[in-house]
């Protein structure tokens, strides 16, 4: 009996053994199908290639296109501002000379004014000294007051005027009392 059941299994392993393909036979299939998938997964790729290889050619071609517009856009703009710099530097130039122009007027009517102001200083309520004892020099110094007790040198200023430098060296060499005395004869 186990006789007849080793016969069979081995009649059975015959069988199978003579009705299997070879094993070369599985692997060749196996290449060519992996052959086939990476002619597929190629052609794909060869595909997708061409597909951004006319994306490019496309951006290309548009670039070249809109390049020289922009930069023609580019000059018209860059030549209009261009211009209107130009008409605002001399719109400034304009406003800056009309300023100087009413600040040198302005000066002058100060200037005018304080003239007048040191002609009629004698006659006003803020001058403090006798108008028939002072005397009118005009330069440096307005005016000198010789009082019974004191010779006073008398500038006047209006507005927000301020001592020049010769009236500054003269005030302060009057504060530190140098000054003298000098009688010169004419024969």
């Amino acid at each position: 009996m186990i006789e007849g059941i080793l016969l069979i299994i081995i009649a059975g392993l015959c069988y199978f053994i003579y009705n299997k393909e070879p094993k070369d036979n599985y692997e060749l299939d196996d290449l060519r199908n992996e052959n086939e998938f990476l002619k597929l997964k190629l052609n794909e790729h060869n595909a997708e290639s061409k597909d951004r290889e006319d994306n490019l050619t496309k951006i290309i071609n548009e670039l070249q296109i809109s390049i020289p517009r922009d930069r023609e856009d580019f000059e018209k703009r860059s030549s209009l501002q261009s211009q209107q710099i130009k008409e605002l530097q001399e719109k400034l130039y304009n406003e800056t000379e009309a300023r100087k122009k009413v600040l040198s007027q302005k000066k002058s009517g100060e200037v005018r004014l304080g003239h007048i102001a040191e002609t009629l200083a004698p006659f006003l309520d803020q001058f403090e000294f006798d108008p028939e004892k002072c005397s009118f020099l005009g330069k440096p110094i307005d005016y000198i007051s010789f009082g019974d007790d004191e010779i006073t040198f008398i500038e006047v200023k209006s507005g927000n005027a301020q001592l020049n430098q010769r009236q500054r060296q003269i005030k302060q060499l009057v504060q530190q009392k140098a000054i003298s005395w000098k009688e010169v004869r004419i024969k």
